[in-house]
């Protein structure tokens, strides 16, 4: 049965497999009750279960469709026992089967999709280039391996800003020196936060892809700047005149040379362009790069993997907060010119426990206190080690009144994307919110007080005048 994935729902681990088709019905009738989603364990894997947790090593599911023709499924057992010691169900199906369905009532019923049928031209009714990227857009991961041979695959990787190389030109070098093939070439081992350590070569067959610039697109794996695209048996530096005359396409060669490129959609699902499929194979694994050092292909495809399906390199907005200064609780509106208090959360998941555990090391985080356009963009840090996790910044809100946003958009290859808006009013003072004295109108306070003033006085001397003529005019006429 295939492993269903429902998004933001519990999941029921079974400590006992299904054995019969009426025991499924039966199960999946409560469980759907339940809204839960069905995850059986094998014996074989219940021990590995006990001894850590219940939870899939991806953060975002732990069931894999692996795409590949029956007789090349074994070629590739390191890889899957490699993702099966991770904790991933693993199932197989022939690019021409119809089961099992990659969609079922509009509900992926795999959380990753691997395509190793590089070679295939042609697939089963609901394996399509719209229907691949449909998946993406339902949250599920692809991983999708490549050839030198022309397929709609190669298609589809030209939506994704890739630029294949043209058919039967597969990736050659003659540096360094090696008794193999010059389309098989030992490339040296990435130093990217996408991949491990390990700092052995790695074995590569396969095709290379231009890349534009795209931002969404992540580089995981270059050519050395000593390779180039062109046949095998034309492969010699004639050819490469050749091609550096043409210009503009004609010229595939330098480090600029996408062989292993991720990218990463808008809502955060993860696709992963493989050049060629051998790198994957255990042939590749086992191959030695010199005699009793063996090469980096086992490790660096187990970490190609968990970068596609979400294991690494994944962060999260928990919760965010804001405030006045010296208060605890968040306003429904605030006034023009107040001293404001940002907070935000940030987890990173743990493959190892399936846990999210805080993250403080982003050093580039920014708010943007916006309205139409930021009034406000300032550095959000992290407070340290006495608040793991949190980010906090203290601002003065602008002296404009209208519906702001506290906005947190950070964007890094290789990396979630953390997204955070939040709206709320600015409004200007009350009546009696306003101070009663201001210090740039004591001219007018002066001069208003003067006048009444002088005018006082002015009234009492003209009145006081008056008073005294009529005393005298009294006096004479007695």
């Amino acid at each position: 049965m295939a492993k269903g994935k429902l998004k933001n729902e519990p999941h029921l681990f079974l400590a006992q497999p299904i054995k019969t088709k009426q025991d499924a019905i039966t199960l999946t009738w409560k469980v759907k009750a339940m809204g839960t989603q069905v995850n059986t364990i094998t014996p074989g894997r219940r021990k590995a279960f006990a001894s850590t947790s219940v939870y899939a090593k991806s953060s975002t599911g732990d069931s894999v469709l692996v795409i590949v023709e029956p007789k090349k499924q074994d070629d590739y057992n390191m890889f899957y026992e490699g993702l099966r010691e991770r904790g991933f169900e693993v199932t197989f199906r022939a690019p021409r089967a119809e089961t099992p369905l990659l969609v079922e009532d509009d509900v992926p019923n795999f959380s990753h999709v691997i395509i190793f049928a590089s070679e295939t031209k042609s697939f089963a009714k609901d394996i399509t280039p719209q229907s691949l990227v449909s998946l993406l857009n339902q949250n599920t991961n692809l991983l999708i391996a490549l050839s030198t041979k022309q397929t709609q695959l190669t298609s589809l990787a030209s939506e994704f800003s890739l630029s294949p190389a043209p058919p039967g030109t597969p990736l050659i070098s003659y540096f360094p020196a090696h008794s193999e093939s010059p389309s098989v070439i030992p490339i040296p081992a990435p130093s990217s936060n996408l991949i491990s350590t390990s700092k052995a070569p790695i074995w590569y067959s396969g095709t290379s892809f231009a890349l534009s610039n795209n931002p969404l697109i992540v580089p995981i794996l270059n050519a050395p700047p000593h390779a180039f695209a062109s046949e095998v048996d034309g492969g010699s530096a004639d050819s490469l005149v050749d091609a550096t005359e043409k210009g503009g396409e004609g010229l595939w060669a330098g480090s600029s040379l996408g062989l292993v490129t991720g990218f990463q959609t808008r809502n955060g699902a993860r696709i992963v362009w493989a050049g060629g499929v051998e790198m994957f194979s255990d042939e590749f694994a086992q191959k030695e790069v010199a005699p009793g050092k063996p090469s980096g292909n086992k490790q660096f495809a187990q970490d190609v993997a968990a970068w596609a399906f979400q294991e690494s390199n994944v962060l999260r907005i928990d919760h965010i907060s804001h405030h006045q200064v010296n208060e605890t609780e968040p306003r429904e509106q605030y006034t023009t010119k107040d001293q404001l208090v940002y907070t935000a959360h940030i987890s990173k998941y743990n493959p190892q426990n399936g846990k999210w555990n805080p993250y403080s090391d982003i050093t580039d985080l920014q708010l943007s206190f916006t309205m139409l356009d930021p009034h406000v963009r300032t550095a959000l840090p992290a407070v340290g080690p006495s608040s793991p996790g949190d980010y906090t910044v203290q601002f003065r809100a602008p002296d404009r009144h209208g519906v702001f946003k506290f906005v947190v958009d950070w964007k890094r290859k290789g990396w979630t994307y953390l997204f955070s808006s939040t709206t709320v009013p600015v409004v200007p003072p009350r009546h009696d919110g306003y101070p009663r004295f201001l210090s740039a109108a004591w001219p007018y306070y002066i001069g208003a007080i003067s006048t009444s003033v002088a005018f006082f006085l002015f009234s009492t001397i003209w009145l006081a005048g008056e008073i005294k003529e009529r005393k005298k005019g009294k006096g004479k006429t007695e």
